[in-house]
């Protein structure tokens, strides 16, 4: 059996959070593979570079959200571990990297449509409460 950490982000800017829209076609946030010695907010931060070019990111305290779940790769069963943290960008440019095929800043109606994957959807539904907690308008 395999095991995989990943960290990612839930961005947002003013009323809309971003999705990538992935080369296997499915609708998710940016995210990949903690690498040895890297905190959480170092792997988030690399990856969102990576994948979108955005540099800006403020990440809101006390959000975390953590999901699981297991597939199957290469006859190889594998149990993966990807945690969330909610970051502010004011930087509305995107630049792909070669894993994704789109984009989009969307509400959050549009985006709750729009995500692929139900645990996905769930930490959604988390950062748009969390945001609207603490009065955000979003």
């Amino acid at each position: 059996m395999g095991v995989e950490r990943s960290a990612g982000a839930v961005i947002f800017r003013d009323h809309l959070f971003l999705l990538l829209h992935y080369e296997s076609g499915h609708w998710d946030f940016p995210k990949g593979g903690i690498e040895r010695g890297e905190s959480t907010e170092q792997t988030i931060r690399r990856e969102v570079q990576e994948e979108t070019g955005i540099t800006d990111l403020n990440f809101a305290p006390g959000f975390k959200e953590t999901i699981s779940y297991a597939f199957t790769q290469e006859g190889v069963f594998v149990r993966k571990w990807v945690v969330y943290l909610l970051g502010e960008t004011s930087q509305p440019e995107v630049r792909l990297s070669s894993e994704h095929q789109g984009y989009a800043w969307l509400t959050f109606e549009e985006a709750l449509e729009r995500i692929t994957f139900k645990n996905s959807r769930q930490v959604l539904r988390r950062a748009h409460e969390y945001l609207r907690l603490k009065g955000h308008a979003i």
